[in-house]
């Protein structure tokens, strides 16, 4: 990158000082290099994105910022307006597209993966992709997307990519080098502001709060962990034998002490008393964030002046004011601002998105003390606290319970303690009946975040595979990801060199080319007649000449596009013939045959090779190549070269004037290919898991007909595949082609498409399906039917199941796509407002999407209409940016 960015105009952007991981990090950007930064929540990781794309608009090209999320590409949005004005920044998202032509563009990853497969202007003059939270990439839904991204983006690209502390980092950026070039790994586990771990419980004989460190002198607390031992359990041991399949860890005793969890308002009470406001307490489930912030206001806490009360109204009229009051009455919006005006409040997915950005614009300028959320808020969202407070270290996934991981424990404490603001951040932790105090001190204690990949084939990758390149080039594209990294890395490494000697063969055919005819023809009768003059001399003289060379014979060979001097070190016999051991001068290792000869090679000088001798070790070939290089040797010509003997042949590439250079490259592509042919084997020989998938993948799309394998082309069907970006994609591509969808009206394609989108996900039974009219039950039916053999026929090839339709939001999406009120559909249905908007806004990227690849009108139309019908009131609202739309806004 040129000219460098000012790093004292980055400096002065910030109220902290640039760490030493952020100068090494710029250093690395200034090489030209990738860079990955694995750092702690709050260090300032951004602050080298930022550099990147100073540099990168200085250099005349433009710069991408991808994130996981909408909410986190919206906020990093507004950040870069900030600093770079509007007219300088985009967005690209499922729900925005605003000033797309923009030098700095920020944008889910999703929307790059496809502009990749699309082939999309937007690319031609990228200099610089960031990836921010790329430790998604072992997320099992979004993490594939990432791979794609790092694997398929054009080589001149560089990427920066921005991770939470990963145990494996190495790795990641070792992988990246291998696919992509130089790497430059920047690990950082200091955090900026130093975390305090404590221990909360509620001892009721004595009536009070005891609040103890985790550790004390680097070791674990034991008056903690015998005030733990100490504890009455007798109300938890059965069910805590139950659960864990351990016996109680507990002492029975007349004189056990009498603990408990501490109440929710109890320590916020506490915390402010320590001055540890404000606060995050995580709690995995939104009815409990709900329950605990009203607790607060029941209990008459009062966390903010009249000041603050007042600045927090004009934050709340500001963003919720164009919201229908019937429908802020069914959000809830009474207890809302009343626990924000007591300085409390919940936060988590069930929420609608403008309030939960009430919520965080309130708790980042300070007005909002205490917030009680999911794990959620931990990913990305810019919110540091001065404490933390984990209520438990279980959390239920749907199915089950489970502990927190160790990387989930460093990612929800990591929002303690705000860099510039706080010198401490604090990490509290509460008394459970369920977990011992020494497991708490294991978790707290470890840092093991290990970065697995959940790269998969999927059906629409597949698709833009065969759409974009050759069956070789998407098998090795394949082998280049992390999780083949992670299997296999020698494989990555061969594929890697793979793509370099192609390149290099490629480069050296078109330099090879004669404007005065075939070369190859040329070469072909050349070859011709030089084996009736004599006799096939390359397996013969060549032959002889190679047996006839003792260790320490200096020969001339090829080196890069012309000749050098190696010395001979040792010979052996293969099944081909003679095979000969020499060191270059630079020291590196040949082994050479006949064919690597284009002329018998006729010794021209000799040195002495070191005794005992071994050439896999690199001092001894660093010895022989520093005797080559001071040895006294004759100059190497153009006599190794068949095209200075034999036959003068009657052909007009005998007229080029660059005919023996020309040669020369034809010859050396010649060696290239022998040894891609060697690395091609190699792999092949390999044990791939990805490309066995793959190819249980193709063998599905192609008994459906997407795809001739044979031909390795996709099929009309195949083409709209292609197009399809959903976690169910080959589903709703069938749903399409069957015509489950067509002669439906708005509302109904609405309601059918929902079953691909909405996951049920309650312990309660779902209500029965409920449909407009016969037909379409019957269509829904149709559409079951489709699911159930697309699963049969994943399960018969060996494949992981779609997920199978769910039709319990059908009647929700046709309510809202008809014209009902937000609040009459909610309240109806028993639905949080944040699932409604949220599953909306995913029905409506699908709907998006049928509109463009039906290959009927009026399907299309009909999708079309049910797009603008759902995308109002609270659904269009929970889409808008903050930030000022720009007029100079254009479609990605």
């Amino acid at each position: 990158m040129s000219p460098r960015p000012d790093r004292d105009e980055i400096l002065a952007r910030y109220r902290f000082p640039i760490d030493r991981f952020q100068f090494d990090s710029f250093d690395a950007l200034d090489r030209g290099e990738h860079v990955v930064v694995a750092v702690p929540t709050g260090s300032g990781k951004t602050v080298v994105a930022e550099y990147g794309i100073e540099a990168t608009r200085r250099d005349g090209k433009r710069a991408f910022y991808t994130a996981p999320i909408k909410a986190l590409s919206n906020q990093k949005y507004r950040d870069l307006v900030e600093i770079h004005g509007a007219d300088a920044v985009g967005l690209l998202t499922g729900d925005n597209s605003i000033n797309g032509d923009a030098p700095i563009v920020v944008m889910t990853t999703e929307v790059l993966r496809n502009m990749i497969y699309g082939r999309s202007g937007h690319l031609h003059d990228l200099g610089l992709v960031v990836v921010d939270e790329v430790h998604f990439l072992q997320d099992a839904y979004r993490g594939p997307v990432w791979e794609e991204v790092m694997i398929h983006l054009p080589r001149h690209v560089r990427l920066v990519c921005l991770s939470a502390t990963v145990s494996n980092v190495d790795e990641l950026a070792e992988w990246i080098s291998t696919v992509r070039g130089p790497t430059a790994a920047v690990v950082e586990r200091r955090r900026p502001v130093r975390l305090d771990n404590e221990y909360l419980v509620a001892d009721r004989d004595a009536d009070r709060l005891r609040m103890l460190p985790v550790f004390v002198d680097g070791g674990m607390n034991r008056e903690a962990q015998q005030l733990d031992e100490s504890g009455s359990r007798r109300a938890g041991r059965a069910r805590d034998g139950h659960q864990t399949g351990r016996r109680p860890n507990r002492r029975a005793s007349s004189q056990s002490r009498r603990l408990a969890t501490p109440g929710r308002v109890e320590t916020v009470e506490l915390l402010e008393r320590r001055s540890l406001l404000p606060a995050i307490f995580f709690i995995f489930s939104r009815a409990q964030c709900d329950a605990a912030a009203k607790s607060c206001v029941d209990a008459g806490l009062e966390l903010t002046t009249p000041e603050e009360r007042q600045a927090i109204t004009m934050i709340v009229e500001g963003r919720l004011g164009r919201l229908e009051d019937e429908d802020l009455d069914v959000l809830g919006y009474r207890q809302f601002r009343a626990q924000l005006e007591a300085g409390v409040a919940a936060h988590h997915a069930g929420m609608v998105p403008p309030m939960k950005e009430v919520v965080e614009e309130c708790f980042v300028a300070g007005l909002v003390k205490v917030v009680f959320a999911t794990e959620t808020l931990a990913v990305g969202i810019n919110m540091p606290a001065r404490c933390v407070v984990i209520e438990k270290l279980t959390k239920f996934t749907g199915e089950h319970h489970e502990r927190l991981t160790p990387g989930q424990y460093t990612q929800l404490t990591g929002r303690a303690g705000r860099r510039g603001i706080d010198e401490l951040g604090t990490a509290v932790v509460l008394w459970s009946p369920w977990v011992r105090f020494d497991e708490i001190a294991e978790l707290v204690g470890s840092s093991s975040f290990h970065l697995r990949s959940a790269f998969r084939p999927t059906y629409n990758m597949a698709a833009n595979l065969i759409r974009t390149y050759s069956a070789a080039e998407a098998h090795r594209l394949l082998n280049l990801s992390f999780a083949q990294y992670q299997a296999d890395r020698d494989v990555v490494r061969i594929e890697a060199r793979l793509a370099r000697r192609r390149e290099a063969a490629r480069t050296l055919r078109e330099q090879a080319a004669s404007d005065y005819g075939d070369i190859d023809e040329y070469r072909r009768s050349q070859r011709t007649a030089d084996d009736r003059a004599a006799g096939r001399r390359a397996s013969g003289d060549i032959g002889r000449m190679l047996a006839a060379l003792k260790p320490g014979a200096v020969i001339p060979v090829h080196i890069g596009s012309g000749r050098s001097a190696a010395a001979v070190v040792a010979s052996s016999h293969r099944k081909h013939g003679l095979r000969l051991s020499v060191i270059t001068k630079a020291g590196k290792l040949l082994q050479l045959d006949a064919d690597d000869f284009d002329d018998v090679p006729r010794p021209i000088g000799s040195i002495k090779v070191p005794a005992s001798f071994t050439p896999n070790r690199k001092d001894a070939r660093k010895e022989v190549a520093r005797r080559l290089r001071k040895a006294k040797l004759r100059p190497v010509g153009d006599d190794g070269h068949r095209t200075s003997g034999g036959p003068v042949l009657d052909h007009p590439v005998t007229d080029d004037p660059d005919l023996r250079s020309k040669l020369r490259a034809a010859a050396q592509a010649d060696r290239i290919e022998r040894e891609i042919a060697e690395l091609e084997r190699r792999v092949e020989g390999r044990n791939q898991s990805l490309g066995k998938d793959f190819d249980r993948v193709l063998d599905v799309l192609a008994r459906y007909g997407y795809v001739d394998v044979d031909a390795w082309a996709l099929t009309p069907d195949g083409d709209v595949l292609a197009r399809i970006f959903h976690e169910s994609d080959l589903l709703v591509a069938e749903i399409v082609r069957d015509g489950v969808l067509d002669g439906l009206g708005a509302a109904d394609v609405a309601a059918l498409v929902s079953t691909v989108v909405y996951e049920h996900r309650s312990s309660e039974a779902p209500p029965a399906p409920w449909f407009s009219s016969s037909d379409v039950r019957s269509r829904w039916r149709r559409l079951a039917a489709i699911s159930e053999d697309l699963a049969a026929t994943e399960r018969s090839v060996g494949l992981n199941e779609h997920r199978a339709p769910d039709p319990t939001f059908a009647a929700v999406a046709h309510a809202w796509v008809a014209g009902e009120s937000f609040a009459d559909v909610v309240a109806e249905e028993e639905l949080t407002g944040g699932d409604f908007v949220r599953t909306m806004k995913q029905l409506i990227d699908v709907l998006r999407q049928v509109a463009q690849v039906s290959p009927v009108r009026a399907t299309r139309v009909a999708a079309a209409d049910a797009v603008d019908a759902a995308f109002r009131g609270v659904v269009a609202d929970s889409s808008a940016p903050s930030a000022p739309e720009s007029p100079s806004g254009t479609p990605p």
